[in-house]
């Protein structure tokens, strides 16, 4: 169990909600997986997706992770059984690529990590949007000393809440959901991918309403308590020495506040909305600003960078592709549970940190990434 697996890796895919559809759409045109099962507790809805990939067939969990044509476990399931299917898969004998977050805490996380290990086998967990050539560029930017030495970061997510548009929003409120949990996997990975390993936080957390009401859908008008803090901010230590601020509400009705920026010695870098891909990776360069005095147009002195590093095109499942070429080539995978742990860690230190008012430190590290040097295109 778990040696080299010949090319296309054989996919099983548990659960066929919303995000599947996304994956679906990569996952047909990547060459390095073909999906041969589908389980979901709707089998309506496993059939629909399984009669987009020919051959698919629809099972049951026990049948799908006993398959001998499931190489690895695509688990798409709610955040509160990633953890359950991955041990279930891993206990199987198949690799594992989950959704985020890796689990509902790192107690539960190490538990994956820790049994893939024992094993020999392979987990990889979203976010797989900082392989896209965003995050990558901005990435191969710092790494060639563009800005200087980066010393700090901002990141922001800001909505007025899920609830406006998502027909059963009450998971988001509830212990286990938050800004924090549902979106800060993306920002805090792009952050390690940029500035690497955290080491301590402090953080506050905030609660300005005790009710939400759904805005569309067959329950639009109901009302729901909320039971989690909506708002969050956190200060990130880099091992670095870099420090980032993030922040993190659904309670902001608008802002004009950029997704990511990370500042240098000798410069600044604007990166895109890490929810995505791709994006334009703007930089702004000491060298070439103008001038200080009255008229000077320092907005001028930022430029486009065009496309440095990062998978072309990619989408949600990349990250999977990624790691069955790892396989083939016998070297670690870039969407990693080593990461998924850290970035778990980082998120539930911040919360932590806000619950009792303290500085926290991290009981987890990891190793930057390869980056994706290139651009690569995985299609052809």
């Amino acid at each position: 169990m778990g040696g080299p697996v010949t090319q296309p890796l054989r996919v099983g895919v548990v659960g066929a909600g919303t995000i599947s559809a996304q994956y679906s759409a990569c996952l047909q045109r990547l060459p390095q997986l073909r999906v041969t099962a589908v389980s979901d507790l709707n089998t309506e809805r496993a059939g629909a997706l399984a009669a987009e990939h020919d051959g698919a067939r629809v099972l049951a969990l026990p049948e799908l992770l006993a398959a001998d044509d499931v190489d690895v476990v695509l688990n798409l399931t709610l955040p509160s059984t990633h953890a359950d299917i991955a041990l279930q898969a891993l206990a199987a004998g198949k690799h594992v690529y989950g959704e985020k977050p890796l689990a509902m805490s790192v107690t539960e996380g190490r538990e994956v990590v820790e049994a893939a290990a024992a094993a020999g086998l392979r987990v990889g967990c979203a976010p797989d949007t900082v392989l896209g050539t965003g995050v990558q560029t901005a990435r191969a930017l710092v790494d060639a000393g563009e800005i200087g030495v980066p010393h700090s970061a901002t990141a922001f997510m800001t909505t007025p809440g899920h609830e406006r548009w998502h027909h059963f929003p009450d998971f988001y409120y509830q212990p286990g959901g938050g800004p924090l949990l549902d979106m800060g996997p993306y920002y805090v990975t792009s952050l390690v991918q940029l500035l690497g390993p955290v080491e301590r936080v402090v953080g506050v957390s905030w609660r300005p309403s005790a009710t939400r009401t759904i805005g569309q859908g067959p329950r639009a008008g109901e009302s729901f308590d909320v039971t989690t803090d909506s708002s969050v901010s956190g200060v990130l230590v880099h091992a670095s020495g870099a420090v980032s601020t993030l922040v993190m509400s659904f309670d902001t009705w608008a802002a004009r506040l950029p997704r990511i920026e990370v500042h240098g010695t000798g410069g600044s870098l604007s990166v895109p909305d890490p929810n995505h891909f791709d994006g334009t990776v703007e930089l702004y360069s000491a060298a070439t600003a103008p001038p200080p005095g009255p008229g000077a147009d320092h907005d001028a002195n930022w430029r486009d960078a065009g496309v440095r590093a990062g998978y072309l095109g990619a989408g949600r499942g990349y990250g999977l592709a990624d790691l069955a070429v790892a396989l083939g080539e016998g070297r670690a995978h870039r969407a990693g549970d080593e990461v998924a742990l850290h970035v778990l860690d980082v998120m539930e230190s911040v919360q932590r940190a806000a619950d009792t008012r303290a500085s926290v430190e991290l009981t987890t590290t990891c190793e930057r990434p390869a980056p994706v040097d290139g651009p690569v295109d995985l299609t052809a």
